[in-house]
């Protein structure tokens, strides 16, 4: 997909489609009144029929507007100045992509005015319609025998004023790759476990690695990680035939003395529980289980297209989850990497299991900062629905350093406690931790393990189990979350460092 800026005469334009504005209470924008004058009003007199009224993500497609250039005029609705933040504006972006797709346009030019969104920064706006035009482009088929229509949409054009082009194309450049990062999270979380197994996700880090010079990729397979002592990872996928693998990407986008930041994923390729086996009913949805590993995947990809002026390591620790004769057991107890042994009540609870070792490697890389990524724990939906993530820290400024990129991304998270009080919880006569601190706060005990293993560095924790998958019908399927978070986190590191 092309993604470029254009400026000008709206009405001389060459496009398939112009899509403009219409606020409430059918108001012109201005791109929508340059239409009308050179039309003689005929959006005016359109909008006299009450067609369309400007309500928040309304169509309205018109054919052979007079006076203009351009075959098409798509009418969409604005909705009122104070609802136009980002879940209304990426309601706008939605509804006109459906139309383009339904049409089976060519090439759209998009001419918003910047008035679709409340937000007066224009490399935002720019930036966010690219990404999430372009999550519209996504379609999964692999697994069909019938492949999807093809999407004939080659170009996308956004109208801006020539002072703001320069801007608009560092925004454009930006969200392509931030689009196809989501795109990689999103069809890596979409594929089956009988595909995407860790040795999969290895062989995908290791093509990106033959990709971008800038990255570098070692994946360390259960030889190596037990020479290590990860014996709580490798305890994950005793029951499984899939080997378990430790995949280390190594961006390398500034200084070789610049320390780096660490992106750790959770990487379980499905997840049945082991011997503490889940119900049947979703159980399918287990597959979604490795969305933090894909969400890492997707932003290195990102960031490798983007050259962030950055140091980045991503880990992902992978395994299956499943129960045989080989599996470990509940009550069984293992030496984690750092040496702290844990007893594992409840197998079910594995994701902690794998990402104690992996955050423990981190710290060899002398870390700036580590964030986990993970759908770690049921109780985060019951805390925070399907919404924003849960976000715990072991410090203050990379906390709100992260909020802050969820709310420029509109990728939302929201900070829950860290307080010793939790601690408690996974008090164990038999080791020096157990794996589960009970019902009560089960997000907060399950950072609260983590935080054992991150006590030499800036840590925090990410559980997206709430918004790295849509269940049912036809949005049923893997989301990309929070690959824009992390990037536009890394993005505000490097122009910091800078």
């Amino acid at each position: 997909m092309d993604f470029e800026i254009t400026s000008g005469s709206i009405t001389s334009a060459e496009s398939d489609c112009l899509i403009v504005g219409i606020g409430a209470d059918s108001q012109l924008t201005p791109s929508a009144s340059a239409i009308d004058q050179a039309s003689n009003g005929y959006l005016s007199e359109i909008l006299a029929q009450g067609d369309i009224q400007g309500k928040s993500a309304q169509t309205l497609m018109l054919h052979r507007v007079p006076g203009i250039t351009a075959k098409r005029v798509l009418l969409v609705g604005l909705g009122k100045q104070g609802e136009r933040q980002d879940r209304n504006y990426r309601k706008v972006v939605k509804a006109a992509m459906d139309q383009i797709k339904a049409s089976r346009l060519k090439s759209a030019l998009f001419a918003f005015d910047g008035l679709a969104a409340d937000d007066a920064d224009s490399y935002r706006q720019v930036r966010h319609l690219t990404e999430w035009a372009g999550a519209e482009l996504y379609q999964y088929d692999e697994t069909k025998s019938k492949k999807a229509d093809p999407i004939l949409l080659e170009q996308i054009q956004v109208q801006l004023d020539e002072e703001l082009r320069d801007i608009g194309e560092f925004a454009i450049q930006d969200g392509a790759a931030i689009s196809n990062g989501v795109s990689t999270a999103r069809q890596l979380g979409n594929l089956p476990g009988n595909i995407c197994t860790p040795s999969y996700l290895a062989d995908q880090a290791l093509a990106l690695g033959a990709e971008h010079d800038s990255v570098e990729v070692t994946v360390l397979d259960e030889a190596e990680m037990e020479q290590l002592g990860m014996h709580s990872l490798l305890s994950v996928g005793h029951g499984s035939d899939q080997p378990s693998k430790l995949i280390v990407i190594n961006y390398r986008g500034a200084g070789d003395n610049d320390k780096p930041h660490v992106l750790v994923g959770k990487g379980i390729t499905f997840d049945t529980g082991g011997i503490s086996l889940k119900p049947g009913e979703g159980m399918d949805e287990m597959k979604f289980d490795m969305c933090g590993a894909a969400s890492v995947l997707g932003t290195m990809t990102a960031i490798a297209e983007m050259g962030v002026e950055l140091n980045v390591v991503g880990i992902i620790a992978a395994a299956e989850n499943m129960p045989s004769g080989r599996a470990t057991k509940p009550g069984d107890i293992v030496t984690t990497m750092s040496g702290q042994t844990v007893e594992i009540l409840n197998t079910d609870a594995e994701g902690r299991l794998v990402l104690c070792d992996a955050l423990t490697y981190a710290g060899r890389f002398e870390p700036q900062t580590v964030v986990d990524i993970a759908t770690l724990t049921g109780a985060c939906i019951i805390a925070l629905g399907h919404h924003a993530t849960g976000l715990l820290a072991n410090d203050d400024e990379l906390a709100a350093r992260l909020l802050e990129a969820g709310e420029q991304a509109a990728d939302k998270a929201w900070r829950l406690p860290l307080w010793d009080e939790f601690q408690e919880q996974l008090d164990s006569n038999f080791a020096d931790i157990a794996n589960i601190g009970g019902r009560p706060a089960g997000t907060i005990t399950a950072a609260c393990f983590l935080s054992r293993f991150t006590k030499e560095y800036r840590w925090a924790h990410l559980d997206i189990a709430g918004v790295a998958w849509k269940s049912g019908g036809k949005e049923k399927g893997a989301s990309g979350r929070c690959v824009p978070l992390l990037c536009q986190y890394l993005l505000n590191q490097s122009a910091d460092e800078e």
